[in-house]
């Protein structure tokens, strides 16, 4: 973020004596230099951020992991406020109407507020906009953070061939061809290629990732089709996967503790993203200046946040049916992706619907 750099008393007090060598301060001048110095310190210290996100904060999904990000700065001592349900053709707008009310971080809590944000930035040098889940930073004030949905939809894959009995699984989605979209379905397939290469994983994409109905349905058809274990990377439509494992009993992952609650014995994990300590890093880089126009990815293998854990619960990682020796292997794969010893580059062929 372009930002000045911060004033201190002893600072101004010396400009004035160089600018104005000779003159006399009275004891009021000086007064009045160090109690404009305090307010230029003060104004840099207390932070303000705004969070736009594209759905209902209490969908136990993609838009409340993004709230937790608006209670963490708050927590913080920032200034914030939020808007839900921000379609499309309101993200312009309600980026420009934050920046215009001198919020310095303005988060985009989905990535397509990048083409918004890139619209936005040069007319507000002075606020810094953070895309969650971009896929790309731009000039000098809009950045994109992200969890590595390689490592994770990777992991996910493992698991779901090692615990298919039919060898047959699927994967339910949205929004084909975005950048992390593509990283996370691709993984999923190439995770469960790389320990059952003869496993089927057939792909589905449905229009929207709020629609759990269709979700349902698509997740209805795969099972029918002999999938007994079903993954996707949905916001508040990832319950109708969750719903439809359910009514079938086979196994599936969520996006949050709370899908397991909807069906703690079909509920094998949970991909759960942590998006309040990666607002809380990138709010950190915004006072510094050093996150404007980069694209950060959190991982297994970054400083300060995994960018994501697998939690079936608040205490434990993988439901109870999943067998020690896979959790031991999925645990060996983390410790090799936080060591750098492994690393999966995936396309968009991999991604593809479709087996």
């Amino acid at each position: 973020m372009v930002k000045a750099t911060p004033i201190t008393a002893q600072e101004i007090c010396v400009h004035a004596k160089n600018r104005f060598a000779g003159w006399r301060y009275s004891v009021a001048a000086v007064a009045f230099l160090l109690g404009l110095a305090a307010t230029v310190d003060s104004s840099l210290a207390q932070g303000k951020a705004a969070f736009l996100l594209p759905g209902s904060i209490n969908d136990q999904s993609w838009n409340a992991q993004g709230y937790q990000g608006v209670e963490k700065l708050k927590a913080m001592g920032w200034e914030v406020a939020y808007t839900e349900n921000v379609q499309a053709a309101d993200m312009v707008e309600g980026l420009r109407d934050y920046a215009r009310r001198n919020y310095g971080l303005v988060v985009g809590h989905t990535g397509r507020f990048l083409s918004a944000a890139e619209r936005v930035g040069p007319d507000f040098p002075n606020t810094l906009f953070v895309v969650g889940s971009g896929s790309a930073g731009a000039g000098k004030n809009v950045a994109s953070i992200d969890f590595d949905n390689t490592q994770f939809g990777y992991l996910m894959g493992v698991l779901a061939a090692r615990m298919s009995k039919t060898g047959k699984i699927g994967s339910v989605n949205s929004l084909e061809g975005l950048p992390n979209v593509v990283a996370q379905v691709g993984a999923f397939r190439k995770g469960a290629k790389s320990v059952r290469p003869d496993i089927e994983v057939r792909v589905v994409y449905i229009q929207s990732m709020e629609d759990a109905a269709a979700a349902k349905e698509a997740a209805l058809s795969l099972i029918a089709g002999g999938a007994d274990f079903i993954s996707g990377k949905l916001n508040a439509a990832q319950a109708g996967i969750i719903q439809a494992a359910k009514e079938k009993g086979v196994y599936v992952n969520g996006r949050s503790t709370g899908h397991t609650a909807i069906a703690p014995e079909n509920v094998l994990t949970n991909i759960v993203e942590q998006w309040a300590d990666m607002y809380a890093a990138a709010a950190q880089d915004s006072k510094s200046g050093t996150l404007g126009g980069k694209y950060l990815l959190y991982g297994l293998n970054s400083k300060g946040s995994t960018g994501a854990q697998l939690r079936y619960s608040q205490d434990r990682e993988f439901n109870s049916v999943v067998p020690a020796d896979v959790v031991a292997e999925l645990e060996t794969l983390k410790k090799k992706f936080a060591a750098g010893e492994l690393k999966v580059a995936v396309t968009r062929e991999d991604a593809r619907g479709g087996i």
